[in-house]
């Protein structure tokens, strides 16, 4: 099962590829260093991340993007009731590779790949998510997947702006 989103020039796939796993891949027009960065540095990544349709806000973004290293990420108005993502980096290899866990679910969580794949100055991307089982899989719907259409149309916008960036500054 493959679905694509109309305008999106067929640059985004989401493939259930077996009964626990999901992946999802996508081009960007830009290198792979740019893109890690935006992944890994929490000034642009809390640029791009929360689809913008959805009206949350991301109240704290703490990223230590390294082997080892832990993420938090709170979302949410109402300060009663926030929305927090968190987890622990597996494995983080600059520019090619980030591994980590999604323990707010429990056992039920995930574990995240994303790999980085410069081709002619463009970068593949492939997120795969593998759930502990099928049934996890199926709890956690297709909204996330669904809503990365929208992120990776931001993250387009930020690269855009960030590749401009490095063009305009002077060479060594």
């Amino acid at each position: 099962m493959v679905a694509r989103r109309e305008g999106e020039s067929q640059r985004t796939t989401v493939q259930k590829k077996s009964e626990r796993e999901v992946v999802v891949t996508r081009t960007f027009d830009a290198p792979a260093r740019l893109v890690f960065e935006a992944w890994s540095k929490p000034e642009l990544f809390e640029k791009w991340w929360v689809p913008r349709s959805m009206g949350m806000t991301l109240r704290s973004c703490e990223l230590d993007v390294r082997t080892g290293g832990r993420y938090r990420l709170v979302f949410g108005d109402d300060p009663a009731n926030p929305m927090a993502f968190f987890g622990k980096y597996l494995e983080v290899v600059p520019n090619k590779r980030i591994v980590w866990t999604n323990e707010e679910s429990g056992d039920a969580g995930s574990v995240t790949t994303l790999t980085f794949e410069e081709r002619d100055g463009k970068t593949l991307l492939v997120m795969s998510e593998l759930y502990p089982t099928k049934e996890a899989l199926d709890a956690a719907g297709t909204g996330a997947q669904e809503a990365m259409n929208e992120t990776f149309g931001q993250l387009d916008e930020l690269l855009a702006e960030q590749s401009s960036m490095a063009g305009r500054l002077p060479s060594d």
